[in-house]
């Protein structure tokens, strides 16, 4: 597994670098935000994300090891492949992202190419538990410690799961009269389907 390329820029396109690394050329599939600080003829270092299917090898190239640890995390949610997760990668920068999750922020995830409010929530709730520690960087959290809006963001990501309006807002205000214990958005979602699924 391919983690890591150090070598000189043979080529570079809208899609792709080569960088050669002692006579071997390596094909490096990038977004446009990588592709732009590479520049032919100069030595460069990429975190490499190697994906292998069946019928090929493909090298994604980022500039840091934080990109590529993200780019590979996201696709562990479901409907996640290789094209929207580097999307992602390019259009938001990786804190941005990993707040977004831990707080429950669709609306910013919805910004990804490929992603709707549907595939957000499903974001959220698949990579909630696996972000580990995240600064939150004065994200206003309500008395309680739960955050700002946690009742519209927990009632739109049950819809978008397939429950009714009505069956969220019941669920809703069941979390708030039991004093739940969740002080993010992707916890108060989960208890809230435990809830739905006691029915």
């Amino acid at each position: 597994m391919i983690a890591q390329l150090t070598g000189m820029i043979a080529s570079v396109s809208e899609s792709y670098a080569v960088v050669d690394v002692q006579g071997v050329g390596y094909a490096v599939h990038a977004g446009a935000h990588t592709l732009a600080n590479l520049k032919v003829g100069s030595q460069a270092v990429l975190a490499i994300s190697t994906i292998v299917r069946e019928d090929s090898i493909t090298l994604h190239g980022f500039n840091t090891a934080e990109e590529r640890d993200l780019f590979e995390l996201l696709q562990n949610a479901q409907k996640i492949g290789p094209r929207i997760a580097r999307d992602a990668v390019e259009v938001l920068r990786p804190d941005a992202i990993r707040r977004a999750i831990a707080t429950g922020d669709t609306a910013t995830l919805t910004r990804i190419p490929g992603v709707g409010q549907k595939s957000a929530e499903r974001i959220v709730l698949d990579l909630a538990d696996k972000i580990g520690p995240v600064d939150l960087g004065g994200v206003p959290k309500q008395p309680g410690g739960r955050p700002g809006g946690w009742r519209t963001q927990v009632s739109q990501g049950l819809q978008a799961l397939g429950w009714s309006a009505k069956e969220a807002e019941t669920a809703v205000e069941k979390l708030d009269a039991e004093g739940a214990d969740g002080t993010d958005v992707p916890s108060l979602l989960k208890q809230a389907i435990r809830l739905l699924g006691k029915r």
